[in-house]
């Protein structure tokens, strides 16, 4: 594997059977202590017990195949590294996440802070991660994951203000709370909550939260309300770990439906990813309702999603058999029903920039007090690059966050480039990318969905486009 710079959400595959994740800092007076540490998760995304917890306390995993080494100083640059010997990890063990945790500060105070994989020998450069931070006081930077008996690496990037034991618990992790000072009076003891299976997994790192109702919520089938109830727990708990707490904004949904995506629908991915978005929308938007659009070649509106309408919306509108590569035929299909978008219409090609334009140009013409927040779903083949720059910068000055999630395939362009492209007051874009988005827990997937969503909220206040 050759050494490249990556941005957040990229991947590469790691041919070496052992790397070294060196996280690295600018030595400066009055910051922060940071610590890289290391997180062995099966595929439910958990850990099995708190011995798969390498850090600073516990620096060998009983396998002997993760080792924290500890920091070194060298001409003003702190370093703190993990080693992982893949080849010995326990086959239970399919994903490896770098941690690191700021005590006495934030990463905010720091400078240069960067993640490089290298290989056993601690001196060949594999994979570079720049990171950028304000407030946070933990981070994910990446992770070694299996994909296909394939050893990868994705960078992540994602902090929230939670310290240490944040980041362990979200993992589950059992932290002990420390003990108050010598003299200090004992609290009244709190009555006990009852149990509940909604309980996500991080909830001993934040106050506990308590969905609210929407509207249409109580229509939906006993199996599909249950999930949404659940999910909207994750989503409240993804954002007060941010201080995002009660924010409230209009969601809008854009779903690739290019040739590619063929594979997606047709498995029922990109309905599930639909039913975990209405979650999104039904915390954060109070009429239950969420915007649409499909595109390829062309976009198209969807008619909105109300979430009363969910089972029926997903028949109608994410249909397996007509997204493919062989829509063939200039003539309008028969036998639509009301609001259904004929497939043909919309082609089979990228054009993202096209997508990106409608949704623009419904936002200005239908203003909200609220922030907003698109959700946009594609699989790469991004080729477009200019134009969709040019869309892109072009809505720094409008009051939303556009937040790009791709799934599995390569090549997401200037969607990756985003984050260090210059010349913008605010940082309006996100992306992540994800190998298979099915096997993504939900609390992991809003984590990372809404992990620069409020500081995007609190910079564009700052700036007056809010």
């Amino acid at each position: 594997m050759n050494a490249r710079s990556m941005s957040k959400g990229a991947n590469v595959p790691v041919d070496s059977s052992a790397v070294r994740a060196e996280l690295s800092w600018s030595e400066g007076a009055g910051g922060p202590d940071i610590d890289a540490s290391a997180l062995l998760l099966t595929s439910a995304g958990r850990v099995r017990d708190d011995g798969d917890f390498v850090f600073y306390n516990q620096p060998r995993h009983a396998s002997g195949a993760v080792t924290h080494l500890g920091k070194q100083r060298a001409d003003g640059v702190l370093t703190d590294t993990v080693q992982v010997d893949l080849g010995a990890l326990e086959s239970a063990v399919t994903r490896v996440v770098l941690g690191a945790s700021a005590d006495g500060g934030t990463f905010g105070q720091v400078a240069g802070l960067t993640l490089r994989l290298l290989g056993p020998d601690g001196r060949s450069e594999l994979a570079r991660f720049e990171m950028r931070a304000e407030t946070e006081t933990a981070f994910l930077c990446g992770e070694l994951y299996l994909r296909e008996g394939r050893w990868k690496f994705r960078a992540i990037g994602q902090g929230y203000a939670s310290g240490l034991a944040g980041l362990a618990t979200d993992f589950g992790i059992t932290v002990d709370e420390e003990p108050p000072p010598a003299g200090t009076p004992a609290p009244a003891p709190a009555q006990p909550a009852p149990p509940t299976s909604a309980q996500p997994p991080s909830a001993s790192a934040v106050p506990a939260v308590t969905p609210h109702l929407t509207k249409g919520e109580e229509q939906l089938p006993v199996d599909m309300r249950k999930r949404l109830s659940l999910r909207k727990e994750q989503v409240a708990v993804s954002l007060t770990k941010r201080g995002a707490a009660g924010v409230r904004a209009r969601i809008l949904l854009v779903l690739d439906a290019s040739g590619s995506m063929a594979f997606l629908y047709s498995r029922g991915v990109v309905a599930d990813v639909v039913e975990r978005m209405a979650a999104v929308a039904a915390q954060l938007d109070d009429d239950g309702e969420m915007q649409a659009w499909t595109f390829a070649s062309n976009p198209a509106r969807l008619p909105d999603l109300r979430l009363a309408e969910l089972p029926e919306w997903l028949r109608l509108h994410v249909r397996v058999g007509e997204i493919s590569l062989f829509r063939r035929g200039r003539k309008p299909r028969k036998g639509l029903e009301p609001g259904q978008v004929d497939m043909r219409t919309v082609g089979i090609q990228n054009e993202e920039q096209k997508a990106i334009a409608e949704v623009r140009a419904y936002v200005r013409e239908n203003p909200t007090p609220l922030p907003t927040l698109v959700l946009f779903f594609s699989d790469g083949g991004v080729y477009r690059d200019a134009a969709i720059e040019q869309e892109l910068r072009a809505a720094v000055e409008e009051p939303v966050f556009w937040q790009f999630v791709g799934l599995g395939r390569s090549n997401y362009g200037v969607l990756e480039r985003f984050d260090t492209l210059p010349g913008r007051r605010v940082d309006n874009v996100g992306f992540f990318a994800v190998d298979d988005i099915s096997a993504v827990p939900d609390q992991e997937l809003y984590d990372r969905l809404l992990s620069e969503f409020p500081s995007w909220i609190t910079e564009a206040g700052r700036a007056g486009i809010l």
